[in-house]
């Protein structure tokens, strides 16, 4: 097995493991119901660029942009999203949260910096360090994946 193959192999057990431990935990800390991950995220999305487009987000999200767009009429029935027309595109939505959403958005963060937060907080200097260093280099590992997928090798253009 290469090297490669051998970091990918412990980067994704350890990532899913700390996201699956962390839904878990903090949507027990935050308000019922439930959301389902893809709404939770999409309004994480919305948290972090208020105003941003359905297609902006389907982008961020890495999913087709009608996905995005049931996903962003559920929150809006259940009145945790505004969707509202785009000032300089009529036919466009600009997305932002309500109030209610951003109770939920506060309390999963609280839970989560509780869970992970700590943890990070109690980890050695040099592995706190290391972590930091560390992102980066997996944001350009991330962005070169979106490229391929947007463009796989060997497509003609």
């Amino acid at each position: 097995m290469t090297r490669s193959a051998e970091v990918l192999g412990e980067l994704m057990s350890i990532t899913a493991a700390l996201r699956r431990l962390s839904r878990r935990r903090t949507a027990e800390a935050v308000a019922r119901p439930r959301l389902p991950e893809a709404q939770r995220e999409l309004l994480f999305v919305v948290a972090n660029q208020p105003g941003i487009g359905i297609a902006a987000a389907a982008q961020a999200l890495d999913l087709a942009g009608n996905s995005v767009s049931t996903l962003v009429n559920q929150l809006v029935e259940a009145g945790l999203l505004h969707r509202d027309p785009d000032p300089a595109d009529r036919r466009a939505a600009r997305l932002t949260l309500t109030a209610k959403a951003h109770e939920r958005i506060a309390a999963w963060r609280a839970a989560r910096a509780a869970l992970l937060g700590q943890a990070l907080d109690r980890a050695t200097p040099a592995d706190q360090d290391a972590i930091a260093n560390a992102l980066p280099a997996l944001k350009r590992v991330l962005e070169q994946v979106r490229r391929d997928v947007a463009e796989p090798p060997g497509r003609d253009a």
